[in-house]
C-alpha cells in the first residue's frame, strides 16, 4: 500500500505525526430540549377561544301564546349577497315599498338604529335571506342585530311573495 511520508525529509526513523481524530458532537440533549421547549410552550399558551353568539331559542314545550307584532314596530330585512333590501308592511300590499341599501355602518345598522329609536323596545327584526345570500350575509345581520342592541329578531325562509316584492323594485 502507498504511503505518504509527512515527516518533513526522506529520512527514515523522523518524527511521526499522530493522526488526528474526527470531532463528534453529541446531538441528543440538544434535540432533547428543543422538544422540551416545544412542550412548554404547547402546554403554556392559550389557545384562541371561539366568540360565539348567544342565540335564545323559544321552549318546545311553552304553551303560551305570544303576542301579535305590530306591523309599524316591525322591519323585514333579506340579506342578499352584496347588498341589503329591506321594508315594513306586507309584501303583497301595494303601499309596501322595498328599499335597498349595503352591510355598511350607514346602511343597514343606520337604518336598524333610526327605526328602533322612533319606535322604542318593542322593535322586531325579521330576517329572511335570499336565495343568493351566503353564510356570511346572515352571520352579518345576526351581528348589526346585536351591535344595535336589538334582543328581538326572528329568522325566516324567503316567501315567493317577498322575493316578488324584490324582483318588482328591480333594484
Amino acid at each position: 500500500m502507498a504511503e505518504i511520508d509527512s515527516s518533513g525529509g526522506g529520512k527514515k526513523g523522523g518524527k511521526k505525526r499522530s493522526k488526528k481524530m474526527s470531532t463528534k458532537i453529541d446531538m441528543t440533549p440538544m434535540v432533547d430540549l428543543g422538544f422540551l421547549l416545544i412542550t412548554f410552550f404547547m402546554l403554556t399558551t392559550t389557545l384562541a377561544k371561539p366568540v360565539t353568539m348567544q342565540l335564545n331559542m323559544p321552549d318546545k314545550t311553552d304553551t303560551k301564546e305570544t303576542s301579535p307584532v305590530k306591523l309599524s314596530e316591525t322591519l323585514t330585512v333579506c340579506p342578499d349577497e352584496s347588498k341589503v333590501y329591506y321594508y315594513q308592511g306586507i309584501p303583497t300590499e301595494a303601499g309596501t315599498v322595498m328599499q335597498v341599501t349595503n352591510y355598511s355602518e350607514t346602511g343597514i345598522r343606520k337604518v336598524i338604529a333610526d327605526l328602533k329609536a322612533k319606535v322604542g323596545n318593542n322593535f322586531t327584526i325579521v330576517i329572511k335571506p335570499t336565495k343568493k345570500a351566503k353564510y356570511r350575509n346572515m352571520i352579518d345581520m345576526l351581528d348589526e342585530c346585536a351591535i344595535t342592541n336589538n334582543k328581538r329578531y326572528a329568522l325566516l325562509e324567503i316567501d315567493p311573495d317577498t322575493e316578488a316584492l324584490i324582483k318588482r323594485s328591480g333594484k
